[in-house]
Parts: C-alpha cells; sequence; structure tokens
C-alpha cells in the first residue's frame, strides 16, 4: 500500500447512516412513506394508514404464531428479512433497496432482548444466569449486551441498502446553564446508547412542523444535538413536506439525497 501523496477524493454524497427523531404524531413515518425505494421495517404499527413499501414486524410476528402453533418473536420476523435481504442482494448482485428505514429504532432496543441475554448466558460471566432481562443486572452490566445486540442488527440492515434510516422519539432534558434553562432534544434511546448510535451516524437531524410545513433540522444547537458529515445537510434546516390551502400535501426529498453521487 502506497502512502497517499495529495488528496484522496471523496467517496459518498449522500449519507449512509441518518437518524430523523421527532415527536409522536409529527408526519415522520408519512414523509418516510414518500421516500423513493424506501422499505420501511415498521415496529411500531405506524404506517397502517399510509401507503407505502413496508414490513409490519409485530402483524408478520403474530400471523406467524397463530399459523406456526408457537410463539414467534418479532426478532425472529426481523432475523428471517435480513436473510431473505441477503439472499436478494447475492441473486441479483446489489441492494435490493436504496434506502431501508427502522421505524423505530427505540422500538428495536426493546425487540433486541432476547438476542441481549444469550449473548450475556454466552458469555464466561452469565454461563449460570437464568434470568429474562440483562438490564435487571446489577451495576448496569447487562447494558452493553443489548448495546451489542442493538448495533448487530442496525449492522445487518445497513450492509443491505445504500442508506439505513433510522427514525426515534425525542427525549428532552433539562439543562441548567448559567443564565438560562435549555430543554435539550435528543434521540430516544436507553443510557449511553443514544450516544453511541448518534455517533455512528452521518446525519442526524430533528424533525418538527412549524405551520403547514415540516422541516429537517441538521443545523446543531443548544437545544439539538444534531449534525451532519455530509456538507450538503451541514447546519441545514430543511422543508420536505408542505401542505397548501386544500390540505394537499407535497414531499420533497431531493435536498436530502442528492441525485448524483461522486
Amino acid at each position: 500500500m502506497a502512502l497517499p501523496q495529495k488528496k484522496v477524493k471523496a467517496t459518498r454524497v449522500n449519507p449512509k447512516k441518518l437518524i430523523i427523531f421527532s415527536q409522536p404524531k409529527n408526519g415522520k413515518t408519512s414523509c418516510l412513506a414518500e421516500l423513493e425505494d424506501n422499505l420501511i421495517i415498521d415496529l411500531e404499527r405506524g404506517t397502517s394508514f399510509v401507503d407505502a413499501l413496508k414490513i409490519d414486524v409485530i402483524t408478520e410476528a403474530e400471523e406467524a404464531s397463530k399459523s406456526s402453533g408457537t410463539v414467534v418473536l418479532p426478532l425472529d420476523i426481523l432475523k428471517n428479512t435480513i436473510k431473505e435481504l441477503n439472499d436478494v442482494k447475492t441473486k441479483i448482485g446489489k441492494n435490493p433497496y436504496q434506502r431501508i428505514t427502522i421505524d423505530t429504532v427505540s422500538l428495536l432496543e426493546e425487540m433486541v432482548l432476547p438476542m441481549a441475554n444469550d449473548l450475556y448466558r454466552n458469555s464466561p460471566v452469565g454461563a449460570n444466569w437464568m434470568g429474562n432481562d440483562v438490564k435487571k443486572l446489577p451495576n448496569g452490566a447487562g447494558y452493553a449486551y443489548l448495546q451489542q445486540a442493538l448495533f448487530f442488527v442496525i449492522n445487518q440492515f445497513e450492509r443491505v441498502c445504500d442508506t439505513l434510516i433510522l427514525a426515534g422519539h425525542v427525549r428532552r432534558k433539562d439543562i441548567k446553564m448559567e443564565d438560562a434553562d435549555i430543554d435539550e432534544k435528543s434521540l430516544s434511546l436507553t443510557g449511553k446508547t443514544s450516544l453511541l448510535v448518534s455517533a455512528d451516524a452521518d446525519a442526524i437531524a430533528f424533525l418538527y412542523r412549524e405551520d403547514n410545513k415540516t422541516i429537517l433540522n441538521f443545523a446543531p444547537s443548544n437545544s439539538a444535538l444534531v449534525g451532519s458529515r455530509c456538507p450538503h445537510l451541514r447546519d441545514k434546516q430543511i422543508v420536505i413536506a408542505e401542505s397548501d390551502e386544500q390540505g394537499v400535501i407535497t414531499v420533497d426529498w431531493s435536498q436530502v439525497f442528492l441525485q448524483k453521487s461522486k
């Protein structure tokens, strides 16, 4: 391997991993349903009222349990979906979808708990453990296994799409400053998991509504833990949806996902 003698050109324009978080019922899922070639992995039955490329994981698990006569967990559906996506990718020689959205990553953290439990049982210290929730281990020892399970599933989905979108709920935290109290907004996950997941993303945006517009805020501030490595998103507030006087909503993702890649 030769050491570079000049600047190496950028290889990406659009984010490989994008986090979008918001208050509930702010139109996040509806906007994501309008994003072209975007498979939504619906973990909270949030796509029931929208047309979309989607897999309703909870409903799939319930139907599989009825037909098989055994308990099928949502995690089992996720594993099967990942396998199918990988099989299709191998067959066609490219990612099956340009984009995949996990909606929401907050619920994914709950669904991977059985995997986290198994990871702990397979460790030297957990070989004789008879519990069913690593979060209850003393001194928070189980959260590392929960994070490991969460990242495993996230990484598996990331490998079969051009962009993985993690949709989530907002966590609000009151911060005391010298001259003001700040309402800080960030992705809602357990403990330090939010920071770990956010650090691994190329772009993070807070979605909110203002009058008839839905806006993605990538501009960091004291009140929102957001930002972007992508130059075209950095410090931007981008309108992705707007309704007219008749209530007709137009969704436009063209400023978020640029058509041309370098």
